[in-house]
């Protein structure tokens, strides 16, 4: 179902960061084609070269890659992907895409992109509740975004709710639903 489709994965700093390694895994064993972006909040949480590795592509994370004036074009990004998914998506990542803000290459892209975007949150349970945060998921929903709901578990806080980024597997299988409707 996904051999050839070309997936972009937007990848933010949250905690659930380190479950991109198996999505990008997933889909490469699936026959897809993978780039990823990276927000520099992310690196902390997993290494581009782990991300690249798996994807057998270099990930991206700024526009300007060196002091020659060698950049990373979000158009090109956002025209090459058949679909877009941000996994994990922060509460931060969420409000910026809300209101059109584009401080970083990953909303950049995500501002250019025509193809399908699916959003996979992932936070405390006290901010995916937040009436704010509800807002910016139903404005992300409005504008035509596929929006994986947080599942309830134990969240790195140590609380127990809503706000875990839904599993790899439950992604993988939500993309290839996707597909078959496209």
């Amino acid at each position: 179902m996904l051999k050839g489709k070309k997936i972009l994965l937007g990848v933010t700093g949250s905690i659930a960061a380190y479950k991109a390694a198996l999505i990008v895994r997933l889909l490469i064993k699936e026959g897809a084609e993978v780039k990823v972006i990276m927000t520099e909040s992310a690196k902390a949480f997993i290494t581009p070269l782990t991300l690249a590795t798996l994807s057998k592509n270099p990930v991206h994370s700024e526009f300007v890659k060196d002091d020659q004036g060698s950049w990373t074009n979000h158009v090109e990004l956002g025209l090459w992907a058949d679909y877009f998914i941000i996994a994990p998506a922060t509460a931060n990542t969420l409000g910026k895409m809300a209101n059109g803000l584009c401080d970083n290459l990953l909303l950049a892209t995500y501002l250019s992109a025509r193809c399908p975007v699916m959003v996979s949150p992932a936070m405390d349970l006290d901010m995916y509740q937040h009436p704010s945060t509800l807002r910016n998921l139903d404005l992300i929903q409005s504008y035509g975004n596929k929006i994986l709901e947080a599942v309830h578990g134990e969240l790195a806080s140590g609380l127990i709710g809503q706000g875990r980024m839904a599993e790899p597997e439950e992604i993988i299988t939500a993309l290839q639903e996707e597909f078959e409707k496209l």
